[in-house]
């Protein structure tokens, strides 16, 4: 029998970029959130052999590139297995959007494998095979909110926070995340006025991006609740992200190359977002609201205009995992 899975996105609340590595990688600092929005992924497995990719939408590769293939043919490794795999991507998120819909899929097309060829993976195992295939990839094996390090791949997960309403805003245009990280490399010379300052100018966004996230994480017991007598503060955890001053650093090198990307994003505050940043490299920018009515009044009003909006809203940990499963 095939198997059904939700694969929900994710959003940046933050992200800074920091010197690049030896690997050829820049280390980050960032902190995942899992929203409710999702794509659908159906697996099925029959006698023989070979991995086939279903997807109506033309941007998805549907060979062995796609990263669904590719966590795929190393659980059939891994498990000693022979099947004929059929995975089917149901594509609601944009892609090249920046709320790692790619990763996503092969997570929850990886989850789906496990129980339909009855081969359940140690957890080392799953971070292994998910850290191989793409960086985003661990953030979704744990869901909620997740710190990210090194290149991304290093996850931690932080207290379970509140749901808060999300508008998701895409335009239609794909921003490279390769080109992004030339620029903010060119930008970081730049600004240290020479190579040799470069990975010490780079170094200091991280430090400034763990005392701003150390800031906001103070605002929280271990169960994510607001800590009491911290003056006049926001209604919910997430709003304290403007007290603390997190921000995305890929803001900096792709708003000057897309300026309606700083137009969306402006547009989401005037609209009464009281948190509003662009996901990851974009082009997807976000909204957080005080409430539900509020998010679908903004979208409301920029769908009228022709913009690309979707409400949802957070996920936590425990709702990741208990809304994963179709069937």
């Amino acid at each position: 029998m095939a198997v059904t899975v939700r694969s929900f996105a994710k959003i940046n609340l933050g992200l800074a970029i920091g010197p690049a590595r030896p690997d050829g990688f820049h280390a980050l600092e960032t902190i995942y959130q899992t929203v409710a929005a999702h794509d659908v992924i159906r697996v099925e497995a029959a006698p023989g052999d070979g991995i086939e990719i279903r997807c109506a939408n033309p941007l998805v590769p549907c060979d062995e590139t796609n990263t669904c293939h590719r966590v795929a043919a190393r659980l059939l490794r891994h498990s000693k297995q022979r099947a004929r795999l059929a995975i089917t991507i149901e594509k609601n998120l944009p892609v090249q959007g920046g709320l790692g819909a790619g990763s996503s899929n092969a997570v929850a097309a990886l989850f789906a494998l496990e129980r339909e060829l009855q081969a359940p993976l140690a957890a080392a195992e799953r971070l292994r095979i998910a850290a191989e295939v793409g960086s985003d990839l661990p953030l979704f094996l744990l869901g909620g909110t997740v710190l990210g390090v090194g290149r991304g791949e290093q996850v931690y997960a932080l207290a379970e926070l509140p749901a808060i309403a999300c508008v998701l805003v895409t335009p239609p245009l794909a921003v490279s995340t390769a080109q992004a990280f030339r620029d903010w490399d060119e930008l970081m010379t730049n600004a240290a006025k020479g190579p040799s300052l470069t990975e010490v100018h780079a170094s200091v966004t991280l430090s400034k991006f763990s005392r701003s996230a150390f800031e906001w994480l103070s605002y929280l017991d271990v169960s994510g609740v607001p800590v009491e007598g911290n003056g006049d503060r926001a209604e919910t955890p997430l709003l304290d992200l403007v007290r603390a001053g997190i921000e995305n650093d890929f803001e900096r090198v792709v708003f000057p190359q897309y300026p309606e990307l700083r137009d969306v994003k402006r547009r989401l505050e005037r609209e009464g977002a009281d948190f509003a940043s662009l996901s990851g490299s974009g082009s997807t920018i976000y909204g957080l609201f005080r409430s539900r009515e509020r998010a679908m009044q903004a979208a409301r009003r920029m769908s009228a205009e022709g913009m690309a909006t979707t409400v949802t809203e957070t996920l936590s940990r425990r709702q990741y995992r208990a809304q994963m499963f179709v069937s």
